[in-house]
């Protein structure tokens, strides 16, 4: 969502990183490009003149211009003042402290996904909060909107109110609360109406729901895709209903990302979470920390660790790890490596969560580096019998020729991979002559989802630190230095990118 926020912001660091002193006039000259770049991805007016005002104020003081990395303290300011915009420090929490069942109200327009963030939000509760939870769809219009949070209900193994026809929202809402208590769920969520547009009918019926339904949290779902109008309809729901907090859908767009850095600025409400796709299990707590972090182009490690843990299966991990300290690695290993990749989203998306990264997509573009390399070479895989998986020397001249056509590339992509697997399966080796010393080593290497998951990255303990973002850095992060990724390595680590071998970041 804020690659072309990324690239603006980075261009203006890049300029006065270099240079050993700043004047007066070097800082308000890369202030006025932040202020342009802000505009540009569509943040509210009054919250960009807040946020030049805040930083300015803070970069011209005497410490910066006479510190000795000025360039770093802007840095800072700038992040600092991203931190503020979005919210603070720490994420906001739901509240769920009341009498069960505690009633969430799930409000927002038609499209907005709110009946999809409903069971996101159900799910999560269910697996993160240990919660038994209802939910109920309040929207008699849409057609078909009671039977897909009915499904939704039944894919996540969450109740749903059963669906009697004929019933007012009022009605529904009624018998909501008196089967969520005698039932004893100690959460409900109840999905309300939504129209394509905001109208007095919808917002009159949502307040007589939150009248006798007394929510304990009642959230605006909004498209974070539709700019300045998702801020637009915020601030009409606010006048209406007593909003606690917002959760904005489709944060993995590629919009501008204008309407999440003004919500908090202009509403005052907490955003507590990021609809981050399709699956109903792709909701991210917001923490505004991590979302500069994002923006100036320092990633998310902390998220990457998180959702490598996430996915890991841990039988499979603790057999990899056996089977690396014996320096065997094959083409079903890189296999799975592979399928990790595309469960943690993908080469883009773990791309954008590392520090420094957003500089090699450029390069990664022109030598069509991308997620459907991840698929011919998963295809390429498949298309071999199981003996030439284990032994790939098996793989002569005819047997390409047929693993080409039933993959459908070329026995060039072929001999790639083979090169590729080749390099990994002697770093293998090389780390295994050391026995149970470099198991760890490997095991981080390979993404087999030991503690500390990533080569150069803090483990255990360390993992706290990670939360703060210091001076605009990670602590403990080298952000010069080429990136590595569970189950890809870095540049210039053993094994390199898959399919990438030895691709450098130019300087």
């Amino acid at each position: 969502m804020f690659e072309a926020l990324n690239e603006r912001l980075t261009g203006v660091f890049d300029r006065i990183t270099g240079r050993g002193a700043l004047s007066e006039k070097d800082v308000a000259e890369a202030m006025r490009e932040v202020r342009v770049a802000l505009l540009e991805a569509d943040v509210a007016l009054p919250v960009v003149k807040d946020f030049i005002a805040f930083a300015s104020e803070r970069a011209m003081g005497e410490e910066v211009i006479r510190s000795v990395k000025p360039a770093d303290q802007v840095v800072k300011i700038v992040y600092d003042g991203l931190v503020e915009m979005l919210g603070g420090e720490e994420p906001v929490p739901l509240n769920l402290n009341a009498t069960p069942p505690a009633v969430i109200l799930m409000s927002g327009l038609q499209g907005s996904g709110k009946t999809t963030t409903s069971a996101k939000l159900a799910l999560r509760l269910t697996k993160t909060e240990r919660k038994k939870v209802m939910m109920a769809s309040l929207d008699t219009r849409r057609p078909a909107a009671m039977e897909q949070l009915e499904t939704l209900g039944r894919q996540i193994e969450v109740a749903t109110l059963p669906i009697v026809k004929g019933e007012t929202a009022v009605q529904i809402t009624r018998r909501a609360l008196q089967a969520a208590k005698l039932q004893g769920f100690e959460v409900l969520i109840l999905d309300t109406a939504g129209r394509t547009t905001l109208d007095e009918a919808m917002m009159a019926e949502a307040a007589e729901v939150a009248d006798i339904s007394r929510p304990i949290e009642t959230i605006l779902v909004a498209d974070s895709l539709t700019g300045q109008d998702a801020v637009r309809t915020a601030k009409a729901f606010h006048e209406r209903l007593p909003l606690t907090g917002l959760i904005l859908t489709r944060a993995d767009g590629d919009g501008r990302g204008g309407a999440m850095l003004s919500m908090r600025a202009v509403t005052g409400l907490p955003i507590k979470f990021l609809g981050a796709g399709e699956k109903t299990d792709a909701l991210e707590v917001f923490d505004a920390r991590r979302v500069a972090g994002r923006i100036l182009g320092q990633g998310d490690i902390v998220a990457l660790v998180e959702k490598a843990s996430q996915d890991l299966d841990q039988a499979k991990a603790e057999k990899m790890a056996r089977k690396l300290s014996q320096g065997k690695f094959d083409l079903d290993d890189l296999a799975s490596q592979l399928q990790q990749m595309k469960r943690m989203g993908g080469l883009q998306g773990l791309m954008g969560m590392l520090p420094g990264a957003q500089k090699m997509k450029a390069q990664m573009s022109a030598a069509n580096i991308d997620d459907k390399m991840i698929l011919r070479q998963e295809a390429i895989i498949s298309s071999m019998t199981k003996a030439e998986r284990k032994k790939p020397d098996l793989l002569n001249a005819s047997r390409k020729r047929r693993v080409a056509a039933g993959a459908g590339v070329d026995v060039q992509d072929i001999n790639r991979l083979l090169k590729q697997h080749r390099q990994m399966a002697d770093a293998v080796k090389s780390l295994s002559r050391g026995g149970g010393k470099n198991l760890m080593k490997m095991a981080q290497m390979m993404g087999a989802g030991m503690p500390g998951g990533l080569p150069g990255m803090p483990s255990g303990a360390d993992m706290e630190r990670l939360k703060a973002l210091g001076g605009g850095k990670l602590p403990g992060m080298n952000t010069d230095a080429p990136p590595a990724l569970p189950g890809l390595g870095g540049p210039q680590a053993p094994g390199g990118l898959p399919g990438l071998p030895g691709f450098p970041p130019k300087k």
